[in-house]
């Protein structure tokens, strides 16, 4: 890793150690996006949600989550469905949790985008939320996510554009959109940005009903990242449109 990787890395490291242990973030989680999923981004249970139409029904279901975090997202989905479970994240804390979390039909590794690999056509369903980002090289990636992905299998992306990747003009001219359509792979695609403008405001007011939750707890720098966070919904709607646009990509094998 070089040092800005790094950096990233230890922040994701500290930011799922204080989920194990924080009330304050758990109660956070359930105000903010209606069930706790140790959120770092924007997935709301209506997002999560949308995910069970493209689960098949079946004893013999298998799901890939891209970036699972502590694999809560997953448990949510097996818990809904009965699928095996599969997920992988860079963050050792991340996914020591969702092992001692999930241990029947669940499969957890450590490793980044580029290291893991998987049996082609192995499952029925990938998802990726806020994670494509970290592809060192999206169009490779995204073939060998085909690769993975069974006969008639989907995979579903929440996608953002506008902080860590910058933003474009629409949905067909992202970064992923442009390295599906370089690989010859069709796509749908839905503008969720207003959501996600409300989504946010649902998230701030949640961090400010729990200030002094996170304060009791000595966890104040994590409120006061909740607050960066939400400072976008300080502005109109029509101002943040401009700068942050967020969509949900379904590819269908």
């Amino acid at each position: 890793m070089n040092n800005s990787e790094l950096l990233f890395y230890n922040e994701y490291e500290q930011f799922y150690k204080m989920t194990g242990q924080s009330k304050a973030f758990e109660k956070f989680c359930l105000d903010a996006f209606g069930e706790d999923f140790s959120q770092d981004g924007f997935s709301d249970v209506d997002q999560i949600n949308r995910i069970l139409e493209y689960i098949p029904k079946g004893d013999d279901v298998h799901i890939l989550d891209i970036g699972c975090g502590n694999g809560k997202m997953l448990g949510y989905l097996q818990e809904k469905t009965g699928a095996n479970i599969y997920g992988f994240d860079y963050s050792e804390n991340a996914i020591n949790t969702a092992g001692q979390l999930f241990k029947n039909n669940a499969d957890f590794r450590q490793g980044a985008i580029g290291e893991i690999d998987y049996p082609e056509g192995k499952f029925d369903l990938i998802i990726s939320m806020d994670t494509m980002y970290f592809a060192p090289d999206m169009e490779k990636f995204v073939l060998q996510i085909m690769k993975w992905l069974k006969k008639d299998g989907v995979l579903f992306v929440g996608y953002q554009e506008g902080d860590v990747m910058p933003k474009t003009d629409d949905v067909n001219t992202t970064v992923l959109a442009k390295a599906l359509s370089k690989c010859g792979i069709a796509f749908e695609a839905e503008n969720i940005t207003s959501e996600t403008y409300d989504l946010l405001k649902k998230k701030r007011e949640a961090a400010l009903l729990h200030q002094k939750d996170f304060e009791d707890e000595g966890n104040r720098e994590w409120f006061d990242l909740l607050l960066l966070q939400t400072e976008g919904i300080l502005k109109p709607y029509d101002s943040f449109a401009k700068e942050m646009a967020r969509y949900i990509y379904i590819v269908r094998k």
